[in-house]
């Protein structure tokens, strides 16, 4: 059983149909869970009358478990507490976090209720994977009500140092929450000693290696061992590959470069709209090209897909502000009626015309100022079947530990940028073709389902309710978690 804030799909009244859920964890989930025959634990997208309740139902193949959320839950615990307070805390504060109390106690409320779907939906002894911060207190409120689950949870954002994690005043209790499942994942190994130092801090647990040790609900239960390790998600490689191969994708992309006016050099950017993925920081250093005319907006042009993103959230209608007027003083700047400088699409689109977007594409710009993975990097790789095409990748994602045949940089360096961006647009076909070969072997071999098989075999494989040494984890563990202090 999958437990995730979003269901994959959800109904459309209008077409009478189901479409999927936007995001990336959906995008790499979905193919695992059907090819598991699995349950999906998850909340509609809408809006429900306060105290509904839902059966199970189908939805486009899959079974799912839908969570009701009121009007009230999603301001609080959705746009509040995950996306006000968790999602810049955990971006390194590139956006201030608040701290409201309120938010807290709907994001408890809203993952009790999590965690009695899950309860109540879950066979004996079944496996249960959660995921993503929306859900941190779920894994220990499920293993309160099933003790006889095996869980795991995967975190698929990054996971901040602990002299920003300590700045939330529920530290402990999201700590705690966690540590119900036999095995944390994260997308860096730097999250996950970022996580195992929080273990220490602010829940005073000791650690040895990759265990944590985790005490009884009270004095006299035994206690037993969380493992904590990095395990990056990847995609659906081959399904990637073989939709950029399909024809009527490649004819889209024909198309798409046409109504371009042909040009020799698309850059490409596709995001969710959102301050974490440097989409300013990317505009302000093509607009310096083009001011310093060392690219040629006859030669070039940057197609910018920002799909829409919370919306209801004031810093994120501030970024819709800011990367509108940048992109309106680029085209007014550089453009011609025939030929924009940047075409900008603030639009979701469907997989099929992304992979022609990917065709389309021949650099790839990924300046994520923090990120978890970033899939749309492996996506663009692994549509490259040709091996042409070129990747400028930020440095701060996890997809840089991986894909390093990238253009890799960091994108808070606008110099640096600018020059990365030039090698891409100039680099050779010999050395593109090495470059997108090496990276492409790696989403090849390293794909979604070697991801999730990975994950769950290490769950397997990690003991449920072990008992912790007498000592607690050895001499030098409770030693460190003493010295670096019980802190809440």
């Amino acid at each position: 059983m999958v437990v995730a804030n979003r269901l994959p799909v959800e109904w459309d009244s209008a077409s009478g149909s189901w479409l999927r859920s936007p995001g990336g964890l959906v995008s790499a989930m979905e193919p695992v869970v059907r090819a598991a025959d699995a349950a999906w634990v998850g909340w509609s997208g809408g809006a429900s009358a306060a105290g509904a309740a839902s059966q199970p139902v189908a939805g486009d193949g899959l079974t799912l478990v839908p969570v009701p959320l009121s009007a009230d839950e999603i301001e609080q615990f959705y746009e509040g507490f995950s996306n006000g307070t968790l999602w810049p805390l955990y971006h390194d504060v590139i956006a201030p976090p608040r701290f409201q109390r309120s938010w807290w106690e709907s994001y408890v409320a809203v993952n009790e209720r999590f965690a009695a779907a899950a309860a109540r939906a879950a066979g004996p002894s079944a496996t249960v994977w959660v995921h993503d911060y929306q859900l941190q207190l779920v894994p220990a409120l499920l293993r309160e009500r099933r003790p006889d689950l095996r869980i795991g949870f995967f975190n698929h954002i990054p996971f901040p140092g602990y002299e920003l994690f300590a700045q939330l005043p529920w530290r402990r209790e999201l700590v705690l929450g966690l540590l119900g499942a036999d095995l944390v994942g994260f997308q860096r190994q730097g999250d996950a000693t970022n996580f195992l130092r929080a273990c220490r801090r602010a829940a005073g647990l000791a650690t040895r290696g990759s265990l944590v040790e985790v005490p009884g609900q009270d004095g006299d239960a035994p206690g037993r061992r969380a493992r904590v390790a990095a395990y990056p998600i990847s995609i659906d490689t081959a399904a990637f590959s073989a939709l950029a191969r399909d024809g009527g994708v490649a004819e889209r992309a024909r198309r798409v470069r046409s109504d371009l006016s042909d040009p020799p050099v698309v850059l490409l950017g596709v995001d969710r709209l959102d301050y974490t993925k440097g989409i300013v920081h990317r505009l302000l250093a093509y607009e310096e090209l083009l001011d310093e005319r060392r690219i040629d907006p006859r030669d070039c042009v940057l197609v910018q897909v920002a799909s829409p993103s919370r919306d209801r959230v004031d810093q994120y209608r501030k970024l819709r502000d800011d990367v509108e007027a940048i992109v309106g003083r680029i085209n007014g700047n550089h453009g011609s009626l025939e030929r924009p400088a940047v075409h900008y699409l603030h639009r979701a689109y469907p997989r099929e015309e992304m992979a022609a977007l990917y065709l389309v594409g021949d650099v790839m710009l990924v300046t994520s100022l923090r990120d978890g993975m970033n899939l749309v990097a492996k996506e663009y790789v692994a549509c490259r079947n040709d091996e042409t095409g070129a990747l400028v990748l930020s440095e701060f994602t996890g997809a840089a530990d991986e894909l390093g045949s990238a253009f890799l940089v960091n994108p808070h360096d606008v110099e640096g940028l600018k020059e990365a961006v030039l090698r891409a647009v100039d680099v050779s076909p010999r050395e593109a073709r090495r470059r997108m070969r090496s990276m492409r072997k790696r989403v090849r071999v390293f794909d979604v389902a070697a991801w999730a098989a990975a994950f769950l075999a290490a769950l397997e494989s990690t003991p449920a309710g072990t008992t912790p040494s007498p000592r607690g984890g050895g001499t030098e563990q409770a030693s460190t978690a003493s010295r670096e202090g019980n802190g809440r």
